[in-house]
């Protein structure tokens, strides 16, 4: 209802209206959408309901640090690091689509990552990484709706093309598709994890050599998605619907990292992250396929928003 394509109004056959802006519908509570959106307070809830998240602490921005703790600030965050040992996860407390997310080794790749995360976000978090596949389900009213492994951006080589000019490719095909990704080709931290694999823009890939440029797997970002729906193992489907309703909400992207994968019955995995407004959009846009899964997806939505 706005030129922008961004908020709208639904009107029901009973009269009732309900509103969206962005991917943020009328169907979670406030309170419980605050958590979710702040990765470090939805940690804290999560881990003291038993759920296995990832260790971790907050810091903060100049600005912010000098309010609320000097010690907390980005040396501070450097000597955290460094005591539980490189490499670190860093990334926004807020925010959504892997953004500012990023595995660093070194000193210096450490002092960039967070400089760069708090020119946008006054909160950054420093984690263990952890390993595994990437899953993200998606809960509605006690029922997965959908259930997809998330691969990270990615090029194949040809034996002919290097780095640059694959990823140029990929990313022509993504416009041409409609796909919106929230990434650019000269993205520092692909130019560092190509580094870690010694590897650079102009390297050129054995044909079939498949290179990852991302530590993410955010289809936002350029990631590839495997549809797990009729696959999923039902524990992992309870994990996820018991835990959309631990955290007082009714539609919920739960992501996990499995060490194994989500067909089999549970053994080690970590909760990620929950989103209580979790996008479809990058989802939709992965094929004709994933578009009519969208399709169906929000049509259960609109009818869970009347209830």
């Amino acid at each position: 209802m706005d030129p922008w394509n961004i908020a709208g109004q639904i009107t029901f056959r009973s009269g009732r209206r309900c509103y969206f802006r962005d991917t943020t519908l009328d169907l979670n509570p406030m309170g419980s959408s605050a958590i979710a959106k702040d990765k470090d307070y939805a940690n804290l809830f999560m881990s003291r309901m038993g759920y296995p998240t990832i260790d971790g602490r907050t810091f903060f921005s100049p600005k912010l640090s000098s309010v609320v703790d000097p010690a907390r600030n980005i040396d501070g965050a450097w000597r955290y690091a460094a005591d539980i040992g490189v490499p670190v996860v860093v990334k926004p407390n807020s925010g959504t689509g892997g953004r500012g997310f990023e595995v660093v080794q070194t000193k210096r790749a450490f002092y960039r990552a967070l400089r760069a995360i708090f020119r946008k976000d006054d909160v950054a978090l420093v984690q263990r990484p952890v390993r595994g596949r990437d899953y993200r389900l998606v809960v509605l009213d006690r029922r997965v709706i959908s259930a997809y492994e998330r691969v990270p951006l990615n090029v194949v080589g040809d034996g002919v093309s290097d780095v640059a000019l694959l990823l140029g490719e990929k990313f022509r095909r993504f416009r041409e598709s409609g796909r919106d990704v929230n990434i650019d080709v000269d993205d520092p931290r692909i130019v560092a994890k190509l580094r870690r694999a010694r590897l650079g823009l102009s390297s050129v890939l054995a044909a079939g050599e498949r290179v990852y440029l991302l530590d993410n797997a955010n289809l936002s970002s350029g990631g590839d998605s495997v549809d797990v729906s009729a696959r999923a193992h039902p524990a992992f489907k309870d994990l996820a619907v018991r835990l959309t309703r631990d955290m007082g909400l009714r539609l919920c992207g739960v992501d996990l990292m499995v060490d194994g994968t989500l067909e089999q019955e549970p053994g080690t995995y970590w909760i990620l992250e929950v989103n209580s407004a979790p996008g479809l959009d990058h989802y939709a846009q992965t094929g004709a396929a994933q578009r009519k899964i969208v399709r169906d997806l929000y049509l259960e939505v609109l009818k869970g928003m009347e209830k």
